[in-house]
């Protein structure tokens, strides 16, 4: 009787302690919204449904990521969906046009991604000017930039490269497991590393931070700078999921990205945020558009949906704000 008393109070003491994490909530409320997609279609809950699912939010988890991480840090990222785009675009035009090879044009996705991401860092921490402005602006500039080199026209990607993106192991899909890996890297980092708590902690007092001795640009621009790694990655994956880059790839994606991140229990006020949180954010996001097209929802409703869980999620983030205080 002691040793199974001893038992129901360790469960207990482990749910008290997991209901007061914002990460525990949010996948209870995936869970949730899978039940009722099971119940509500047969075609919901099957092998097939389930882990195309998980790829297609993969590029929305990855790009997640590295926003995750700006936004613990008290910035926020507008310019993810272009990055994510013109990366993939321009691996896409080394491979096809330029004739390089499959690692050299992965290099130089990842490597403009980065790039792109610096300047944001650099905008933001050198100029001073505020990271909504900055990336904003990025982002009409990256995505032009896209039109402007192929004049809109797709560029098709090589057979041998799709591999990457097309592949599995076993039954699951590549891009779930770069996600997976990515998301373990950086939960890791974010939570084991000097650094990692250096992001959080401008997060939730920038001046403390810097008055404590803490290199506030530096970390700045390295939150920056991973965003656009990620944002690069994401795209590099995707045309070899695809087949195919276009300047119109990632075309409102940092919508979805924020709120995947405000989803998954991180604040716009900085400071609070986990990997996982973001990672089961995306998931809320792919399985909801899912849901709505295997109930034949109109492709109009649709967005005006997602548009609400958006308002929804700062609205909640706002809420949370207001009670910490």
């Amino acid at each position: 009787m002691t040793t199974g008393n001893t038992t129901l109070t360790g469960i207990l003491t482990w749910y008290r302690r997991q209901a007061k994490s914002s990460t525990f909530g949010v996948a209870l409320i995936l869970l949730a919204l899978c039940i009722v997609l099971a119940l509500s279609t047969d075609r919901f809950l099957t092998q097939t449904n389930l882990f195309s699912v998980m790829r297609a939010f993969s590029f929305i988890a990855i790009i997640a990521i590295g926003e995750c991480m700006v936004i613990i840090s008290g910035g926020v990222d507008l310019s993810v969906g272009s990055i994510f785009g013109f990366s993939g675009l321009i691996t896409a035009i080394a491979l096809n046009r330029w004739s390089w090879s499959i690692p050299g044009g992965i290099a130089l996705g990842m490597a403009v991604g980065t790039g792109f991401g610096m300047v944001n860092g650099t905008l933001i921490t050198r100029l001073r000017i505020p990271p909504f402005i900055a990336t904003l602006g990025m982002l009409s500039v990256v995505r032009g930039l896209a039109y402007a080199i192929t004049s809109g026209y797709p560029v098709r990607t090589p057979s041998p490269y799709n591999v990457l993106g097309q592949g599995y192991l076993g039954p699951v899909p590549y891009p779930v497991i770069y996600m997976a890996a990515l998301a373990v890297v950086f939960s890791v980092f974010l939570k084991k590393t000097v650094q990692g708590r250096r992001i959080y902690a401008i997060g939730g007092n920038e001046q403390a931070s810097a008055i404590s001795g803490i290199r506030v640009n530096r970390v700045k621009m390295l939150v920056y700078t991973l965003a656009g790694l990620l944002a690069g990655i994401s795209g590099v994956i995707s045309i070899a999921r695809l087949g195919v880059a276009q300047s119109t790839a990632g075309l409102g994606w940092e919508l979805d990205v924020v709120a995947a991140v405000i989803i998954g229990g991180a604040s716009l006020s900085g400071g609070k945020g986990t990997i996982l949180g973001a990672i089961l954010g995306a998931a809320i996001m792919g399985v909801l558009r899912n849901g709505l097209v295997l109930l034949n929802v109109s492709p109009y409703w649709q967005q005006a949906v997602i548009g609400l869980v958006i308002i929804i999620a700062i609205a909640a983030d706002q809420m949370r704000r207001g009670s910490d205080q």
